[in-house]
């Protein structure tokens, strides 16, 4: 759409091929530059105070009955060696790891890259694999694609650019030091289903533990808080409006893609669980059970095959 709306006025394509991707990548550099070099440092020096934080956390458990037993298992933790623990086989994996996540997303931006510019011919090859009787029942199936993928891609905006708002005022109140990288890295991490509220609270909560046990507290309850009412609430309403899609429908095609996919699988299940809807009224499948049939859709699609 981006590309579309520049052609509208009168930018050539290559050019605005190369604006909007320039732009993304501008964007993504900025927050990488925002975020990771102060959460690198914070967390470097989160974990040479972790001694002094873990006694401090001892003792205010110890000042209850309901949590001094707590206090003893906190104190008998070591972190250090649990940092001893990383190993080069570890580092190394972890490596190869970075590297094949690297590999995909450059992919996925030359394969982005060719078929924004020669959409047509990719196109006319697609309508070449299928007889032309069916050439009207393609362009909607990919008109309506299209419009999944935008509203997918309108609903994560929306979804990451909320947590980053809501991260940032919530440690701006409690005077949490770096709240802006923090906000910035909850927004990147919210793209990622189930997972990424958990990478978004961990820093959060160890930066706040500068700020003392009370500050620590009121950031983990707010962040899990604002984690369900997320994913109760947020995301089901955006994403099943954008994918013309019902609230259990998005919950359970998530906890499925979850399960078979694993991450990718959850990325991947909103816009698949749409994409089938729209396949089986587009191509008029008849699901088990149903003995419901329209006529004037039917007489409607024998026209335009005709035509």
């Amino acid at each position: 759409p981006a590309v579309r709306w520049l052609q509208q006025h009168r930018v050539n394509r290559a050019l605005s091929i190369a604006v909007v991707f320039i732009g993304c990548a501008i964007i993504a550099v900025g927050a990488g530059l925002i975020t990771i070099p102060s959460l690198v440092a914070q967390v470097g020096q989160t974990i040479n105070n972790l001694p002094a934080i873990q006694k401090s956390l001892a003792r205010t458990l110890e000042s209850h009955h309901l949590t001094a037993p707590l206090a003893s298992a906190i104190r008998a933790f070591k972190p250090e060696d649990r940092l001893k623990g990383v190993n080069m086989t570890a580092a190394v994996t972890a490596s190869l790891g970075a590297a094949e996540v690297i590999g995909y997303a450059a992919t996925s931006v030359v394969l982005a890259i060719y078929f924004i510019a020669d959409g047509e011919r990719t196109r006319g090859a697609l309508y070449a694999l299928f007889p032309r009787r069916f050439h009207v029942r393609l362009a909607r199936v990919l008109l309506n694609l299209e419009t999944i993928v935008g509203g997918y891609l309108r609903g994560q905006i929306i979804t990451s650019v909320a947590i980053g708002v809501f991260t940032f005022a919530l440690l701006a109140i409690t005077r949490v030091p770096n709240a802006l990288p923090l906000a910035a890295f909850a927004a990147l991490t919210d793209v990622i289903p189930f997972v990424g509220g958990l990478l978004a609270t961990t820093p959060a909560v160890l930066v706040a533990l500068s700020r003392g046990t009370v500050v620590t507290t009121i950031v983990l309850l707010a962040m899990i808080g604002y984690q369900e009412f997320e994913s109760r609430v947020i995301v089901p309403r955006v994403y099943g409006k954008a994918l013309r899609l019902s609230s259990a429908v998005v919950v359970i095609a998530l906890l499925v893609g979850g399960k078979v996919g694993g991450i990718i699988g959850a990325l991947l299940a909103l816009p698949i669980a749409a994409a089938l809807r729209m396949l089986v009224e587009e191509l008029r499948v008849d699901l088990p059970g149903d003995d419901t049939d329209d006529p004037h859709l039917r007489a409607r699609d024998a026209r335009a095959e005709r035509t």
